[in-house]
Protein backbone atom coordinates (compact mmCIF):
# COMPACT_ATOMS: atom_id res chain seq x y z
CA UNK A 1 0.00 0.00 0.00
CA UNK A 2 1.47 3.33 -1.02
CA UNK A 3 1.73 6.51 1.04
CA UNK A 4 0.36 9.91 0.08
CA UNK A 5 3.42 12.11 -0.55
CA UNK A 6 2.03 15.10 1.38
CA UNK A 7 0.51 13.44 4.42
CA UNK A 8 2.14 10.01 4.71
CA UNK A 9 -1.33 8.45 4.94
CA UNK A 10 -2.06 5.16 3.16
CA UNK A 11 -3.68 5.49 -0.25
CA UNK A 12 -5.82 2.86 -1.87
CA UNK A 13 -3.99 0.67 -4.37
CA UNK A 14 -6.65 0.74 -7.08
CA UNK A 15 -8.30 3.93 -8.33
CA UNK A 16 -12.05 3.95 -7.79
CA UNK A 17 -12.05 1.66 -4.76
CA UNK A 18 -12.45 4.49 -2.28
CA UNK A 19 -15.83 4.52 -0.52
CA UNK A 20 -15.37 7.91 1.11
CA UNK A 21 -13.04 10.74 0.23
CA UNK A 22 -11.87 14.06 1.56
CA UNK A 23 -10.73 16.78 -0.80
CA UNK A 24 -8.59 19.34 1.01
CA UNK A 25 -8.08 22.67 -0.71
CA UNK A 26 -4.69 23.93 0.44
CA UNK A 27 -5.12 27.22 -1.45
CA UNK A 28 -8.26 27.93 0.58
CA UNK A 29 -6.36 27.01 3.74
CA UNK A 30 -3.61 29.51 2.90
CA UNK A 31 -6.13 32.18 1.93
CA UNK A 32 -7.98 31.73 5.23
CA UNK A 33 -4.75 32.24 7.20
CA UNK A 34 -3.98 35.39 5.21
CA UNK A 35 -7.51 36.68 5.83
CA UNK A 36 -7.12 36.18 9.59
CA UNK A 37 -3.69 37.80 9.48
CA UNK A 38 -5.22 40.87 7.83
CA UNK A 39 -7.95 41.01 10.47
CA UNK A 40 -5.27 40.74 13.17
CA UNK A 41 -3.78 44.09 12.14
CA UNK A 42 -0.43 44.77 13.79
CA UNK A 43 -0.49 41.52 15.77
CA UNK A 44 1.42 38.47 14.57
CA UNK A 45 -0.83 35.61 13.52
CA UNK A 46 -0.21 32.03 14.59
CA UNK A 47 -1.91 28.85 13.38
CA UNK A 48 -3.46 26.19 15.59
CA UNK A 49 -2.62 22.62 14.54
CA UNK A 50 -4.34 20.59 17.23
CA UNK A 51 -5.93 17.20 16.53
CA UNK A 52 -4.07 16.44 13.30
CA UNK A 53 -4.74 19.99 12.09
CA UNK A 54 -8.46 19.67 12.79
CA UNK A 55 -8.55 16.34 10.98
CA UNK A 56 -7.09 17.40 7.64
CA UNK A 57 -3.50 16.21 8.12
CA UNK A 58 -0.84 17.91 10.23
CA UNK A 59 2.11 18.00 7.84
CA UNK A 60 0.40 19.46 4.75
CA UNK A 61 -1.46 21.99 6.90
CA UNK A 62 1.67 23.07 8.78
CA UNK A 63 3.69 23.54 5.61
CA UNK A 64 0.86 25.44 3.92
CA UNK A 65 0.57 27.86 6.84
CA UNK A 66 4.31 28.39 6.95
CA UNK A 67 4.43 29.13 3.22
CA UNK A 68 1.58 31.61 3.72
CA UNK A 69 3.59 33.43 6.39
CA UNK A 70 2.92 31.78 9.77
CA UNK A 71 5.87 31.42 12.14
CA UNK A 72 4.07 30.55 15.40
CA UNK A 73 2.09 27.33 15.91
CA UNK A 74 -0.04 25.96 18.73
CA UNK A 75 -0.63 22.28 19.53
CA UNK A 76 -2.38 20.48 22.36
CA UNK A 77 0.28 17.95 23.41
CA UNK A 78 4.07 17.56 23.24
CA UNK A 79 3.65 14.56 20.92
CA UNK A 80 1.79 16.83 18.47
CA UNK A 81 4.56 19.38 18.92
CA UNK A 82 7.21 16.81 18.06
CA UNK A 83 5.33 15.97 14.86
CA UNK A 84 5.15 19.65 13.90
CA UNK A 85 8.86 20.08 14.61
CA UNK A 86 9.63 17.28 12.16
CA UNK A 87 7.66 19.14 9.47
CA UNK A 88 8.80 22.67 10.42
CA UNK A 89 12.37 22.75 11.73
CA UNK A 90 12.44 26.55 12.24
CA UNK A 91 8.96 27.20 13.69
CA UNK A 92 8.11 28.33 17.22
CA UNK A 93 5.79 25.70 18.66
CA UNK A 94 3.68 26.21 21.78
CA UNK A 95 2.16 23.28 23.72
CA UNK A 96 -1.15 24.30 25.26
CA UNK A 97 -1.35 21.47 27.79
CA UNK A 98 1.92 22.54 29.36
CA UNK A 99 4.74 20.56 30.93
CA UNK A 100 4.22 17.77 33.41
CA UNK A 101 6.65 15.52 35.23
CA UNK A 102 8.06 12.88 32.90
CA UNK A 103 7.47 14.85 29.70
CA UNK A 104 10.32 17.34 30.09
CA UNK A 105 12.59 15.50 27.66
CA UNK A 106 10.21 16.09 24.73
CA UNK A 107 10.26 19.84 25.27
CA UNK A 108 14.04 20.04 25.24
CA UNK A 109 14.58 17.51 22.47
CA UNK A 110 12.08 19.11 20.08
CA UNK A 111 12.47 22.74 21.18
CA UNK A 112 8.86 23.14 22.32
CA UNK A 113 7.51 26.02 24.38
CA UNK A 114 5.29 24.86 27.26
CA UNK A 115 2.24 26.92 28.20
CA UNK A 116 2.31 26.68 32.00
CA UNK A 117 -1.26 26.10 33.19
CA UNK A 118 -0.98 25.62 36.96
CA UNK A 119 1.15 26.13 40.05
CA UNK A 120 2.08 22.43 39.89
CA UNK A 121 3.35 22.79 36.34
CA UNK A 122 5.30 25.88 37.35
CA UNK A 123 7.17 23.75 39.89
CA UNK A 124 7.91 21.12 37.23
CA UNK A 125 9.14 23.76 34.81
CA UNK A 126 11.37 25.48 37.38
CA UNK A 127 12.90 22.14 38.32
CA UNK A 128 13.54 21.33 34.67
CA UNK A 129 15.40 24.56 33.95
CA UNK A 130 17.25 24.38 37.29
CA UNK A 131 18.80 21.17 36.04
CA UNK A 132 20.49 23.05 33.26
CA UNK A 133 17.72 23.24 30.69
CA UNK A 134 17.28 26.38 28.62
CA UNK A 135 13.73 26.71 27.39
CA UNK A 136 11.22 29.59 27.31
CA UNK A 137 7.66 29.30 28.59
CA UNK A 138 4.26 30.98 28.31
CA UNK A 139 2.05 31.59 31.35
CA UNK A 140 -1.65 30.76 31.00
CA UNK A 141 -4.01 32.94 33.03
CA UNK A 142 -7.64 31.93 33.55
CA UNK A 143 -9.71 35.09 33.08
CA UNK A 144 -13.15 33.47 33.04
CA UNK A 145 -13.07 30.09 31.29
CA UNK A 146 -12.59 28.10 34.53
CA UNK A 147 -10.52 25.61 32.62
CA UNK A 148 -6.71 25.75 32.47
CA UNK A 149 -4.57 28.55 33.85
CA UNK A 150 -3.60 30.40 37.04
CA UNK A 151 -6.31 32.49 38.60
CA UNK A 152 -5.92 36.21 37.96
CA UNK A 153 -5.08 36.96 41.58
CA UNK A 154 -2.41 34.27 41.63
CA UNK A 155 -0.88 35.55 38.40
CA UNK A 156 -0.82 39.08 39.82
CA UNK A 157 0.82 37.83 43.01
CA UNK A 158 3.43 36.03 40.91
CA UNK A 159 4.15 39.22 38.97
CA UNK A 160 4.62 41.16 42.22
CA UNK A 161 6.65 38.49 43.99
CA UNK A 162 10.08 39.97 44.48
CA UNK A 163 11.26 36.52 45.58
CA UNK A 164 10.31 35.05 42.21
CA UNK A 165 13.35 33.33 40.71
CA UNK A 166 14.97 35.53 38.12
CA UNK A 167 15.13 32.48 35.86
CA UNK A 168 11.32 32.46 35.63
CA UNK A 169 10.68 34.96 32.91
CA UNK A 170 7.79 33.94 30.63
CA UNK A 171 8.03 35.19 27.07
CA UNK A 172 4.28 35.58 26.76
CA UNK A 173 0.98 35.61 28.67
CA UNK A 174 -2.01 33.67 27.32
CA UNK A 175 -5.69 33.49 28.13
CA UNK A 176 -8.70 31.99 26.36
CA UNK A 177 -12.05 33.62 25.66
CA UNK A 178 -15.12 31.64 26.71
CA UNK A 179 -17.81 33.47 24.72
CA UNK A 180 -16.08 35.15 21.77
CA UNK A 181 -18.47 33.45 19.35
CA UNK A 182 -21.20 35.61 20.93
CA UNK A 183 -19.84 39.15 20.37
CA UNK A 184 -22.36 40.86 22.66
CA UNK A 185 -21.70 38.59 25.65
CA UNK A 186 -20.64 40.62 28.69
CA UNK A 187 -17.95 38.11 29.66
CA UNK A 188 -15.85 39.14 26.65
CA UNK A 189 -15.14 42.62 28.04
CA UNK A 190 -14.70 41.26 31.55
CA UNK A 191 -12.06 38.81 30.38
CA UNK A 192 -10.35 41.53 28.37
CA UNK A 193 -10.11 43.80 31.42
CA UNK A 194 -8.81 41.01 33.64
CA UNK A 195 -6.21 40.00 31.09
CA UNK A 196 -5.07 43.59 30.63
CA UNK A 197 -4.47 43.88 34.38
CA UNK A 198 -2.16 40.86 34.33
CA UNK A 199 -0.31 42.01 31.21
CA UNK A 200 0.24 45.39 32.81
CA UNK A 201 1.58 43.77 35.98
CA UNK A 202 4.17 41.79 34.04
CA UNK A 203 5.34 44.84 32.09
CA UNK A 204 6.89 44.57 28.65
CA UNK A 205 5.69 41.14 27.55
CA UNK A 206 3.96 39.57 24.57
CA UNK A 207 0.36 38.51 25.06
CA UNK A 208 -2.24 36.41 23.25
CA UNK A 209 -5.97 36.33 23.93
CA UNK A 210 -7.81 36.07 20.61
CA UNK A 211 -8.78 32.76 19.08
CA UNK A 212 -10.66 32.75 15.74
CA UNK A 213 -13.78 34.37 17.16
CA UNK A 214 -11.71 36.72 19.32
CA UNK A 215 -10.03 38.13 16.22
CA UNK A 216 -13.46 39.20 14.96
CA UNK A 217 -14.05 41.09 18.24
CA UNK A 218 -11.59 43.74 17.10
CA UNK A 219 -8.23 45.31 17.80
CA UNK A 220 -8.65 45.52 21.58
CA UNK A 221 -8.47 41.73 21.76
CA UNK A 222 -5.49 41.19 19.45
CA UNK A 223 -2.54 42.14 21.69
CA UNK A 224 0.75 40.99 20.11
CA UNK A 225 -0.25 37.53 18.82
CA UNK A 226 -3.54 36.02 17.64
CA UNK A 227 -4.09 32.28 17.36
CA UNK A 228 -6.87 31.34 14.92
CA UNK A 229 -8.01 27.74 14.68
CA UNK A 230 -11.41 26.74 13.29
CA UNK A 231 -11.63 29.71 10.91
CA UNK A 232 -8.46 28.57 9.14
CA UNK A 233 -10.13 25.29 8.27
CA UNK A 234 -13.27 26.93 6.88
CA UNK A 235 -15.41 26.70 10.01
CA UNK A 236 -17.74 29.38 11.32
CA UNK A 237 -16.15 31.26 14.22
CA UNK A 238 -18.99 33.64 15.12
CA UNK A 239 -22.60 32.66 15.72
CA UNK A 240 -25.45 34.17 13.76
CA UNK A 241 -23.48 35.84 10.96
CA UNK A 242 -22.47 34.62 7.50
CA UNK A 243 -19.24 32.67 7.54
CA UNK A 244 -16.62 34.65 5.56
CA UNK A 245 -14.06 31.84 5.40
CA UNK A 246 -13.43 29.69 2.35
CA UNK A 247 -14.42 26.02 2.63
CA UNK A 248 -11.31 23.86 2.95
CA UNK A 249 -12.62 20.31 3.37
CA UNK A 250 -15.14 18.56 1.14
CA UNK A 251 -16.30 15.16 2.41
CA UNK A 252 -18.03 12.77 0.02
CA UNK A 253 -19.38 9.23 0.19
CA UNK A 254 -19.95 6.73 -2.59
CA UNK A 255 -23.44 5.41 -3.30
CA UNK A 256 -23.34 1.61 -3.05
CA UNK A 257 -26.92 0.88 -4.03
CA UNK A 258 -30.08 2.65 -5.21
CA UNK A 259 -33.34 0.94 -4.32
CA UNK A 260 -37.07 1.51 -4.37
CA UNK A 261 -39.04 1.42 -1.12
CA UNK A 262 -42.82 1.21 -1.37
CA UNK A 263 -45.23 3.40 0.58
CA UNK A 264 -45.81 1.82 3.98
CA UNK A 265 -42.40 0.11 4.10
CA UNK A 266 -39.77 1.15 6.62
CA UNK A 267 -36.16 2.24 6.22
CA UNK A 268 -33.25 1.26 8.44
CA UNK A 269 -32.78 0.22 12.06
CA UNK A 270 -35.73 0.46 14.39
CA UNK A 271 -38.10 1.01 11.45
CA UNK A 272 -37.67 4.63 12.51
CA UNK A 273 -39.01 5.93 9.18
CA UNK A 274 -42.06 4.53 7.41
CA UNK A 275 -42.34 5.91 3.89
CA UNK A 276 -45.50 7.88 3.19
CA UNK A 277 -44.92 7.56 -0.56
CA UNK A 278 -43.02 5.36 -2.93
CA UNK A 279 -39.45 6.38 -2.20
CA UNK A 280 -36.16 6.01 -4.00
CA UNK A 281 -33.28 5.54 -1.55
CA UNK A 282 -29.53 5.78 -2.12
CA UNK A 283 -27.39 3.90 0.40
CA UNK A 284 -24.00 5.61 0.84
CA UNK A 285 -20.83 4.19 2.34
CA UNK A 286 -20.59 6.56 5.29
CA UNK A 287 -21.48 6.32 8.95
CA UNK A 288 -20.57 7.25 12.47
CA UNK A 289 -17.34 5.26 12.22
CA UNK A 290 -16.31 7.95 9.73
CA UNK A 291 -17.43 10.86 11.92
CA UNK A 292 -20.79 11.24 10.19
CA UNK A 293 -22.56 11.27 13.51
CA UNK A 294 -25.61 9.27 14.54
CA UNK A 295 -27.25 12.50 15.66
CA UNK A 296 -27.60 13.38 11.98
CA UNK A 297 -30.32 10.73 11.79
CA UNK A 298 -33.07 12.73 13.41
CA UNK A 299 -31.82 16.19 14.32
CA UNK A 300 -34.76 17.85 12.55
CA UNK A 301 -33.13 21.30 12.59
CA UNK A 302 -33.65 23.21 9.32
CA UNK A 303 -30.56 23.90 7.27
CA UNK A 304 -30.33 27.63 6.58
CA UNK A 305 -29.14 27.34 2.99
CA UNK A 306 -31.28 24.42 1.86
CA UNK A 307 -34.51 24.99 3.75
CA UNK A 308 -34.76 21.24 4.44
CA UNK A 309 -36.09 20.06 7.78
CA UNK A 310 -33.05 18.01 8.70
CA UNK A 311 -29.58 16.88 7.69
CA UNK A 312 -28.91 16.45 4.00
CA UNK A 313 -26.20 15.74 1.48
CA UNK A 314 -25.68 17.33 -1.90
CA UNK A 315 -25.91 15.24 -5.07
CA UNK A 316 -25.46 16.64 -8.57
CA UNK A 317 -26.06 20.13 -7.19
CA UNK A 318 -29.31 19.25 -5.40
CA UNK A 319 -29.91 18.57 -1.69
CA UNK A 320 -30.92 15.02 -0.70
CA UNK A 321 -32.14 14.45 2.86
CA UNK A 322 -30.95 11.73 5.20
CA UNK A 323 -33.72 9.17 5.78
CA UNK A 324 -33.65 6.76 8.71
CA UNK A 325 -30.80 6.25 11.13
CA UNK A 326 -27.13 6.81 10.41
CA UNK A 327 -25.36 3.52 11.11
CA UNK A 328 -21.72 2.58 11.60
CA UNK A 329 -20.88 2.23 7.90
CA UNK A 330 -23.99 3.23 5.93
CA UNK A 331 -26.46 6.09 5.60
CA UNK A 332 -29.69 6.30 3.58
CA UNK A 333 -30.48 9.38 1.50
CA UNK A 334 -33.87 10.11 -0.06
CA UNK A 335 -33.29 10.71 -3.79
CA UNK A 336 -36.94 10.43 -4.86
CA UNK A 337 -37.05 14.00 -6.17
CA UNK A 338 -33.91 13.69 -8.28
CA UNK A 339 -34.44 13.47 -12.06
CA UNK A 340 -35.14 9.96 -13.29
CA UNK A 341 -31.97 8.04 -14.08
CA UNK A 342 -29.67 10.69 -12.59
CA UNK A 343 -28.63 8.70 -9.51
CA UNK A 344 -26.46 5.63 -9.96
CA UNK A 345 -24.31 3.37 -7.78
CA UNK A 346 -20.79 4.79 -7.77
CA UNK A 347 -21.93 8.42 -7.63
CA UNK A 348 -20.64 10.48 -4.70
CA UNK A 349 -22.84 12.45 -2.29
CA UNK A 350 -21.25 15.53 -0.74
CA UNK A 351 -21.67 15.39 3.03
CA UNK A 352 -20.23 18.86 3.64
CA UNK A 353 -17.87 21.16 1.82
CA UNK A 354 -18.04 23.39 -1.21
CA UNK A 355 -21.79 23.28 -1.73
CA UNK A 356 -23.05 21.96 1.63
CA UNK A 357 -21.69 24.29 4.35
CA UNK A 358 -20.08 22.44 7.22
CA UNK A 359 -21.64 24.75 9.82
CA UNK A 360 -25.12 23.88 8.51
CA UNK A 361 -24.48 20.15 8.76
CA UNK A 362 -23.04 20.54 12.26
CA UNK A 363 -26.06 22.56 13.33
CA UNK A 364 -28.40 19.90 11.93
CA UNK A 365 -26.55 17.30 14.01
CA UNK A 366 -26.74 19.37 17.17
CA UNK A 367 -23.01 19.97 17.31
CA UNK A 368 -20.29 22.29 16.02
CA UNK A 369 -18.07 22.15 12.96
CA UNK A 370 -15.04 21.55 15.23
CA UNK A 371 -16.47 18.14 16.14
CA UNK A 372 -17.27 17.17 12.56
CA UNK A 373 -13.73 17.94 11.41
CA UNK A 374 -11.88 16.36 14.31
CA UNK A 375 -14.03 13.21 14.23
CA UNK A 376 -13.14 12.29 10.66
CA UNK A 377 -12.17 8.63 10.58
CA UNK A 378 -9.24 7.02 8.82
CA UNK A 379 -11.29 5.37 6.07
CA UNK A 380 -11.39 8.44 3.87
CA UNK A 381 -9.05 8.73 0.94
CA UNK A 382 -7.49 12.16 1.37
CA UNK A 383 -6.81 14.21 -1.73
CA UNK A 384 -4.80 17.41 -1.42
CA UNK A 385 -5.27 20.18 -3.94
CA UNK A 386 -1.98 22.06 -4.09
CA UNK A 387 -1.65 25.76 -3.39
CA UNK A 388 -2.20 27.69 -6.60
CA UNK A 389 0.80 29.74 -7.66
Amino acid sequence: MSKHPASGRPTLPVAGEDHARLTIDLSALADNWRAMARRSGAARTAAVLKADAYGIGLEPAAKTFQQAGARDFFVATPAEGAAVRTALPDARIYVLSGMWAGAERLFFEFDLVPVIVSEEQLVVFMSAIADGGDIPCVLHVDTGMSRLGLRVEDALALADDIARPASFSPIMLLSHLACADEPSHTLNRQQLQRFRSVVSAFGDIDATLANSAGIFLGEDYHFTLTRPGIALYGGAAVNGVPNPMKPVVTAEARILQVRDVKAGESVGYGAAVVCARDTRVAIAAIGYADGYMRSLSSAGIPLRRTGLAGPSGMLHGRPVPVIGRVTMDLTHFDVTDMPAGSVRPGDFIELFGRTMPIEDVARAGGTVDYELLTSLGNRYERRYEAVKK
